[in-house]
């Protein structure tokens, strides 16, 4: 039997890979209807977070002002410059109305805009297919079905030109009104999250507030482009984070597979949450009144907006964490370091201390530990001082310079951990914060040691530790 050599003939090219023109065909051939048909913008890049803000012409109000003037104030210099936002003028069939919001927003943040903190796109006309032949689904209108559908198209450009810019993209509404330093919070929870996510929320409203890493964007963008047409963009994400973490295998009981793909069983359920994690209390509150949908009144409220969090996050160096105190359900030391929660102990006892050991030895140029919280005012520290163990040899004149600076009383000084300098404590409303003198080149242990039996429990809601270098 011969053998076949150069018997293959070329029949046609090779396998093509899906991508936007296969779900736009009228894309193709047209690489200028990709770009924004119009732009200010200085192309900035690099930061950690881009926000992009849609927003269409309503018939009766506008709150894409209030918007940006919330988003902007609520910067500090440091966190404008490490942020971009992005408007989206989703009316690409309407000049006037684009070169008036254009216009408005040059008028009122030309300092955002010259800085290079917000740019302003167009998208070409071109970008969406035609949409007044679109299939009725769901018993939804026409005009709803047209509505929705250009809205998903609207997310996936805006979503698609923000993606290079940073490491995150979180996903605005133009109807919202942010917190002051929302920006270093969200940055904080996202760097904080050791498992891997697929969606933080920041806001329990629509489509507020949503953050994505970049890396991940062309995948959710092209699942929202493949159905583009049959759904609203809540239930393609809804749908998006099933296919990822879902088995079909397990129904309620885990025993069989459900009669229906979409019943969503409580295993389900956990998956989903574990990659869609939501941030409390909320950084966004809706404002809006009409929608965007013509006729449609939305008087949506975030309850949660408003409310002052039991703890609050820092992104804190690598610790290897020790504490006497007795934890108290899920309230766990490791949890309140990484800014998860709050720690909760029972009742402290003299002699009770927490240790934050780093190895190798760091510098610290500052420390604050805030305990109790707004539930529990009571449960402070209370004679309790802050020390530190050095890896390194002090004088005893230069360390009992550091101890007089530190304004302890002679019982604290005399009871401070054998090696330890002590160089803080804890005031009378429980916090405890300072500078670690400038002497300490390194801090093995930085120790919370209590002095005295507590009748009250104990909370620390905050702990930052502030590395510096030398």
């Amino acid at each position: 039997m011969g053998v076949l050599v150069n018997s293959l003939t070329k029949v046609g090219p090779g396998l093509q890979v899906p991508g936007i023109h296969s779900y736009l065909p009228h894309l193709t051939g047209h690489p200028e209807h990709l770009r924004p048909a119009a732009a200010i913008a200085r192309g900035n890049q690099g930061v950690s977070i881009v926000i992009g803000v849609p927003t269409i012409k309503r018939a009766k109000a506008s709150y894409l002002s209030q918007t940006l003037n919330s988003l902007i104030t609520s910067l500090n210099e440091e966190e404008a410059k490490d942020c971009l936002i992005v408007v989206f003028i989703a009316e690409p069939w309407d000049k006037a109305f684009t070169d008036e919001v254009t216009k408005q927003i040059q008028s009122e943040f030309m300092d955002a805009l010259s800085s290079g903190l917000l740019e302003v796109i167009v998208p070409p006309a071109g970008f969406y297919p035609d949409l007044n032949n679109l299939k009725e689904t769901f018993g939804d209108p026409k005009e709803r079905v047209k509505w929705r559908t250009k809205q998903n198209l609207d997310y996936a450009f805006l979503m698609l030109y923000a993606r290079p810019k940073a490491m995150y993209y979180v996903q605005m509404e133009d109807d919202v009104v942010a917190k002051p330093g929302y920006l270093n919070i969200m940055k904080t929870f996202a760097l904080q999250q050791k498992e891997e996510w697929i969606m933080l929320e920041f806001s329990a409203l629509g489509f507020i507030g949503k953050m994505f890493k970049s890396s991940d964007i062309p995948t959710i963008v092209e699942f929202f482009l493949m159905f583009h047409a049959d759904k609203p963009i809540d239930w393609l994400l809804d749908h998006y984070l099933w296919v990822k973490v879902c088995n079909p295998e397990q129904d309620v009981n885990g025993s069989g597979p459900p009669d229906l793909f979409w019943i969503v069983p409580k295993h389900c359920q956990r998956m989903i949450q574990s990659v869609r994690r939501r941030f409390k209390p909320s950084l966004f509150q809706h404002i809006g009144v009409e929608s965007s949908l013509k006729g449609k009144v939305q008087k949506l409220k975030d309850r949660d907006f408003g409310k002052a969090g039991l703890y609050r996050a820092h992104v804190n160096p690598a610790v290897q964490l020790a504490s006497s105190l007795k934890t108290y359900q899920k309230y766990a030391l490791s949890k309140a370091y990484i800014g998860e929660t709050f720690f909760w102990a029972s009742n402290p006892s003299k002699g009770d201390i927490i240790d934050f050991k780093y190895d190798p030895p760091i510098h610290i140029e500052m420390y604050l530990f805030r305990s109790g919280n707004l539930d529990h005012p009571g449960d402070v520290f209370h004679n309790t001082t802050i020390e530190v163990l050095t890896p390194s040899t002090i004088s005893e004149s230069v360390k009992q310079s550091i101890i007089s600076r530190a304004g302890l009383s002679r019982v604290e000084i005399e009871n401070a951990s054998e090696g330890f300098i002590p160089i803080g404590r804890f005031n009378d409303n429980g916090l405890a914060q300072g500078e670690v003198p400038e002497e300490i080149a390194l801090v093995d242990t930085l120790r919370i040691h209590v002095h005295q039996q507590s009748d009250a429990w104990v909370i620390l809601s905050e702990i930052m530790i502030q590395e510096g270098k030398r």
